[in-house]
């Protein structure tokens, strides 16, 4: 099966390196159901990756700020509360990404990443799209674990299934403010992945950033930069407002990190897609040569 994926991406990847930015179209790559056939075990892996994050933001979410919660009476200062939210979010990022699972399929857990990387001709068409739904079942997925696991206290007010919302000053500075960190952390991706000496330390890249947006950035717009993430907690609360903040911001703050990337390195796109390059599980993306 491996073999039989390989043989089917050379061809493709030296046309993606030829086109640069240019996504792969749908005749370029496997078909829909032979990139089930072979890929499943990735688009599984993504469900699980969203879903184990989800959790997490949940069950941290219910213990920072449920007023029966011992940890929310004990901590009185909002900053302290959000350094330690960040902490175990980046933490758990980081934990994903360098897992077997996040080795194997590149730990995106973000539809957003996802796109920049097709847009980039990393990724399939229809690894693309199977991906995306993969990553939105298993935010689903997450928050309802966390529910079950957590009982009534994950729809409480002050939790409300740690939703994402603009926070004082609005929905405009929540969608600045969404774009900007998004950018931030996919042009930080690209330009970490495809340094010799940095590619391996990525996920910690990733981990301190989520770390310092969950601390700083969190008052502007609840802190998302994943359309799946806020759509998970969304379904579950039935709360549904500024919802197209957090699908077109970080979508767009990530595309124009792409763009910026290809700009700054002229005729040199990604090597890959994953963000754990340094192993040996299975890649399914498209390579660039030289090697990094």
């Amino acid at each position: 099966m491996q073999q039989t994926a390989k043989r089917a991406a050379r061809p493709i990847a030296n046309v993606a390196v030829r086109r640069g930015r240019m996504a792969l179209r749908r005749s370029d790559g496997l078909s829909a159901r032979a990139s089930l056939r072979h890929h499943w075990p990735e688009y599984a892996m993504e469900v699980a990756e969203l879903g184990s994050y989800l959790f997490v933001a949940c069950v941290f979410a219910t213990l920072l700020q449920h007023p029966a919660s011992m940890v929310r009476q004990f901590i009185s200062s909002g900053v302290a509360r959000r350094a330690l939210m960040g902490l175990a979010m980046g933490a758990t990022a980081i934990a994903i990404v360098t897992s077997p699972w996040g080795k194997r399929s590149g730990g995106h857990f973000n539809p957003a990443i996802t796109f920049t990387f097709y847009h980039l001709g990393k990724v399939e068409f229809w690894d693309t799209w199977f991906y995306v739904i993969a990553q939105f079942l298993g935010a689903i997925g997450g928050v309802a674990l966390a529910e079950y696991v957590l009982r009534g206290a994950l729809a409480h007010d002050a939790v409300r299934y740690a939703v994402t919302v603009p926070g004082m000053y609005g929905s405009t500075v929540a969608f600045v403010a969404e774009m900007t960190i998004s950018f931030l952390l996919m042009i930080t991706v690209l330009f970490v992945t495809n340094h010799k000496t940095l590619a391996s330390y990525t996920a910690y890249f990733v981990g301190i950033l989520i770390a310092s947006y969950f601390t700083f950035e969190a008052p502007l717009s609840g802190m998302s930069t994943n359309p799946a993430r806020t759509f998970g907690s969304a379904v579950h609360a039935n709360y549904w407002h500024a919802l197209w903040i957090y699908f077109i911001a970080p979508s767009m703050g990530m595309l124009a990190a792409g763009e910026a990337f290809l700009r700054v390195r002229p005729g040199a796109s990604p090597y890959c897609a994953k963000l754990h390059h340094a192993n040996n599980e299975r890649c399914i993306f498209h390579h660039a040569q030289p090697e990094v």
